[in-house]
């Protein structure tokens, strides 16, 4: 062993215990969430043991302190992240011992890392890489002439260069000298962790983002036309404009450029002063400060700005994605929890003109019983054979609900429904509900829905999803992939594995929330219960089919490879209504049974006779009741229960009431007041649905009276809301609306022309051409992300393709409202 190798710190002294590393992150994630280290740990453990977050959330609130699915969810999302962070902080520490450079102030300032992008700061100057010129300088041995001119400015370059000429070396000259030089000093600057943040810090604050159009693509990217000469502050963006600026760039249209201090007069910009200063560089006129201030200029122009940029450029649409995932699970969220209309005979119709409107209808539990194809509209017209067709499926299979899909000509379809059912008595008239249709489409061609029903054209299939949906919406919707839904703001331009993992969440978290029939529930809605893999949910569904039906919850043991683990895991979310055991109706876990028939035998009474009275509990404290095992959350969740079993957290049905003769954007007009389906929600308002095939755009600045700075606090998607028609754009399909008790017409007006613009440009983005600046970057194209959307493909969250109405809104909102 050498000297050196003695005196090298050992890695195992410089990296933290697995206990340790464990305790920073609990403390770290307590801090992030709103919550105890002590409730973060309880938790880790849980999620390590593989326990899944419905099943936490529901039945060890004893042992979490009662953290919700939405806390659990951001703690699982940052458990991953910072795992990973604490994974590199060893490899780093490793390599960088191998190499015999790790110090013990190096070793501390890796092990205060606290993000990604600090810890490859500080790993940059030891990070394998390939060979550089800097690195082929020191190889010819020019790095004592660097670090000469660096510490003694008063040393003349040219002089000191003289003396490292050398054909044999292949220096030809001084100039060659100087340049190896430089490159040394410029590959140091740009591996001086400290001063990259510092510069981050600056760039994050005073960076600008720039937009250009592309010479040539006028034309093809119309509709990022407000996009064409625009500048915004980076820290200022949000998230909805970062993902058209990183859309326009990857389809070609726009170049996007990074600058800072472009508006400095200042000989040497503060960035390049940044620089200087950190290695004491200063044009004090000595022989070498002009080369030095070079060194300095080139090391900001020419390596850290570029890195700065992408990695600045690159926090940025992190940031812009997490923003979007977040809109899209809420309004996932939302539509998963919307209101069902219940079990009853249900008759859907698929819009369609040339193609003609299917029509299927579906039974309480939601099988397919009958299927037909009407011609009411150009070219056959057969009004009186379509009204034929609808009347007699009504009344032979007693129907009490018709779901018409919202995609083309479903006016016109309502229309005709509204004059068929004037032969029927008010009694008996079923109720009819224009249904979001968006996805219908993608789960007709879906293998699941031929195996669902085999022998059923792909276009009937549809029909009959949009009778389930309404039945139903939480169980239809979850055949279908959630990106398909048609809730989301750039869903085609995030991250898909992240915008995957957060949606998969939201559909477990709703699905375990309301809980599933287990006689009744399909193989897809089975799969999303906690602890139920599509395998599980598959033996599950054929174990039914084999037994005819579950009589209690136990017989989920005899379940083929269903384990004791998977059983713990979903038995509370499964019912099983009329079985052998009462509490299997209800979301009290098997495991808490003795507890729950305790709590009875105190009221004196039967145990059906308890479940749903609300009185027989009164009396009875549930702090009573607690012990070892269970604890006072628990307790009252079992009280709650049994006060009425099986609770559906989702709200009460209800429907718009679409203005008749208003059918088409033509038929708006502003001051008109409507009711509306809330569609999607987005960061800058909320799209309306009136019935007139393009929906409506109410502007964060139009939902209330008030200063609003979230539209998710204001509307959910799903919610019945009456607006105000504000300004109609046929010809570019767009409807601004307000929900604005009182309505201000001319400033609405005034407002608008300003409004279609980006923030900070004035007319026409000037903003851009007040100073040339140095670009950060160079605003290269990344690959391609193609979306498409449209009403009735239900892709309105997305602004690309033929999504006319998200594109324009963005346009026409782009800083409307701020304060």
């Amino acid at each position: 062993m050498t000297h050196l190798d003695a005196a090298r710190p050992s890695p195992a002294k410089l990296t933290a215990t697995a206990a340790e590393v464990a305790v920073r992150i609990a403390r770290r994630i307590a801090d992030e969430v709103g919550c105890q280290p002590s409730q973060v740990s309880a938790t880790v453990a849980l999620l390590d043991e593989g326990s899944t977050v419905p099943f936490i959330a529901r039945y060890r609130k004893e042992a979490t302190g009662g953290l919700d699915d939405t806390q659990l969810r951001k703690l699982d999302e940052r458990l991953i992240y910072l795992r990973e962070l604490e994974d590199r902080r060893v490899a780093i520490t490793q390599s960088i011992d191998e190499q015999g450079k790790l110090t013990d102030d190096l070793a501390k300032s890796i092990a205060g890392a606290d993000t990604k992008a600090t810890l490859e700061d500080l790993y940059l100057p030891y990070k394998k890489k390939r060979r550089t010129k800097a690195q082929i300088a020191r190889e010819a041995g020019l790095e004592p002439l660097a670090d000469a001119l660096l510490s003694d400015p008063m040393k003349d370059p040219e002089a000191e260069a003289a003396g490292f000429v050398s054909g044999e070396k292949g220096i030809a000259d001084t100039k060659a000298a100087l340049d190896g030089a430089r490159q040394i000093l410029m590959e140091r600057f740009a591996e001086n962790a400290q001063l990259v943040g510092r510069l981050r810090s600056h760039v994050s604050s005073k960076g600008v983002v720039q937009a250009k159009l592309v010479d040539g693509q006028a034309e093809k990217g119309a509709k990022f036309s407000d996009y064409f000469d625009y500048s915004e502050p980076l820290s200022k963006i949000p998230s909805h404009r970062a993902l058209a600026l990183f859309r326009g760039r990857n389809e070609g249209i726009l170049s996007v450029d990074l600058t800072v201090d472009a508006d400095d007069v200042s000989p040497v910009k503060p960035a390049e002063k940044m620089v200087a200063d950190t290695y004491s560089i200063a044009d004090r006129g000595r022989p070498g400060d002009k080369w030095l201030m070079e060194v300095a200029r080139w090391a900001w122009k020419v390596k850290l700005a570029l890195h700065l940029e992408l990695d600045l450029m690159g926090g940025l649409r992190e940031r812009a994605e997490e923003a979007a995932i977040d809109v899209f699970a809420k309004n996932l969220k939302d539509l998963l929890l919307a209101a069902p209309a219940g079990s009853r005979s249900t008759l859907g119709l698929d819009p369609g003109i040339r193609t003609g409107v299917k029509v299927a209808v579906v039974d309480e539990t939601g099988k397919l019983v009958d299927t037909a194809t009407i011609y009411p509209f150009q070219p056959k017209n057969d009004v009186v054979g379509s009204r034929a067709v609808l009347l007699a499926l009504i009344a032979k299979h007693k129907v009490g609900l018709i779901a018409i899909g919202n995609g083309t000509a479903s006016r016109e379809t309502d229309r005709l429904t509204i004059d068929a059912l004037t032969d029927v008595p008010p009694a008996n008239r079923p109720i009819r509900v224009i249904v979001n249709e968006a996805g219908a489409s993608v789960y007709s061609a879906s293998e699941l829905a031929a195996k669902e029903m085999p022998d059923v054209d792909v276009s009937l299939r549809g029909a009959a999803s949009i009778a389930r949906r309404l039945q139903d919406p939480l169980a239809e919707l979850v055949k279908i992939e959630p990106k398909s839904i048609g809730v989301g703001q750039y869903q085609h331009d995030v991250n898909q594995t992240k915008l995957a993992r957060a949606l998969d969440g939201v559909v477990e978290d709703a699905v375990n929330a309301v809980g599933v029939d287990l006689n009744t529930a399909s193989q897809a809605l089975l799969s999303r219960i906690s602890g139920l893999s599509d395998t599980l949910a598959r033996a599950v569904v054929e174990h039914r089919e084999s037994i005819g039906r579950f009589k209690s919850r136990k017989q989920l043991k005899d379940v083929p490879r269903l384990g004791a683990k998977a059983f713990e895991l979903c038995a509370g979310f499964l019912r099983i209504a009329e079985g052998d055991e009462p509490l299997d109706a209800s979301s009290v876990h098997p495991e808490a049974y003795p507890l729950a028939k305790r709590i009875v035998k105190a009221c004196g009474r039967d145990l059906r006779q308890i479940m749903g009275d609300e009185a027989a509990l009164s009396t009875l404290d549930p702090k009573e009741f607690t012990d070892t095992n269970f604890g006072l959350p628990t307790v009252k969740d079992i009280f709650k229960e049994l006060e009425k079993p099986g609770r559906d957290p989702r709200p009460e049905f209800k429907t718009a009431t679409l203005q008749d003769g208003v059918e088409e954007i033509s038929d708006l007009k502003p001051g008109m007041k409507l009711e509306g389906t809330v569609t999607n929600v987005t960061n800058f308002g909320a799209f309306v649905d009136v019935g007139v095939h393009q929906d409506g755009l109410v502007h964060v600045s139009q939902l209330a009276d008030r200063f609003v700075d979230d539209p998710h606090k204001v509307v959910k998607a799903g919610d019945i809301v009456k607006v105000t028609v504000l300004e109609v754009d046929a010809r570019r399909k767009r409807i601004s609306m307000t929900m604005k008790s009182q309505v201000d017409y001319q400033g609405q007006r005034e407002r608008a022309e300003q409004d279609s613009r980006p923030a900070n440009n004035g007319p026409r983005g000037n903003a851009s051409k007040s100073g040339a600046g140095r670009a950060v970057g160079s605003g290269g194209r990344g690959p391609s992300s193609k979306g498409s959307g449209n009403k009735s493909s239900g892709d309105k969250g997305d602004t690309g393709g033929g999504n006319s109405a998200m594109a324009a809104a963005l346009a026409a909102a782009m800083n409307r409202g701020k304060k």
